[in-house]
């Protein structure tokens, strides 16, 4: 079975020595501790960059700049070398956060925040407008399957970067419900019946399942590109 609890560090380290030193390969380090191949390398990746310390739990997230993301990125599509490789140059945490940046950037094409750029001019720019909780329900669930695209939202339906932030953060939160408007006394959009909540959280999660699959069909094509390198 794999190794899905928080090991100490010192039985990481133990784990990474073992391998490094050669008394076992990586499937018999699975057999003994549960540890996959691809985070056993992740382990020795980070043992050797930074030492014991490599192994420690992270309490915060590690911020990369946008121009680390699109040096690492670049390598990667030019071919120069492997995930772990680049890993390694740009001490990027692991694998899945480099293919979470290639993702982003064959959508967006650079690694521009939403508040900065061109966003940020559209943010001042756009303006507020009244909405209907249909209107609201609709606009997230685009925003939501156009893989969180603001600048693609905002000129399909015409609303600010604000509102399309809130809505977002609302749904994220409290479900298609926190899309309603409680503000004013109209019964439509301070309450929903039981049907209107499960239509509305059916579009929603219709979004959420189509943005997955393009992640998860992009991220095949990734490791299948990883497999035919490790081939040659």
């Amino acid at each position: 079975m794999p190794q899905t609890g928080i090991l100490p560090t010192k039985e990481k380290v133990k784990i990474v020595e073992e391998y490094i030193d050669g008394i076992c390969g990586p499937s018999e380090i699975y057999e003994r501790y549960g540890v996959t191949k691809h985070r056993l390398y992740e382990w020795v990746r980070k043992y050797r960059v930074s030492g014991e310390e490599g192994l420690e739990p992270s309490t915060t997230n590690k911020e990369y700049t946008p121009e680390l993301k699109m040096k690492a990125v670049i390598d990667y599509l030019a071919g120069t070398a492997s995930i772990r490789t680049i890993c390694s140059k740009y001490e990027i945490n692991d694998g899945a956060t480099l293919r979470r940046w290639i993702a982003w950037y064959n959508v967006h094409g650079d690694f521009k925040q939403p508040n900065s750029g061109g966003a940020k001019h559209m943010a001042k720019t756009a303006k507020s407008r009244d909405t209907t909780l249909d209107e609201r329900i609709d606009i997230v669930s685009y925003f939501i399957a156009n893989n969180m695209d603001y600048v693609k939202t905002i000129e399909q339906y015409g609303v600010s970067y604000h509102q399309i932030y809130r809505w977002n953060e609302k749904y994220k939160q409290y479900g298609a419900e926190g899309l309603a408007d409680h503000r004013g006394k109209r019964k439509d959009e301070s309450s929903m019946s039981e049907l209107e909540k499960l239509q509305a959280q059916i579009k929603l999660k219709e979004a959420e399942n189509l943005r997955l699959q393009m992640e998860n069909d992009l991220l095949k094509k990734l490791g299948e590109i990883e497999r035919r390198r490790g081939r040659n």
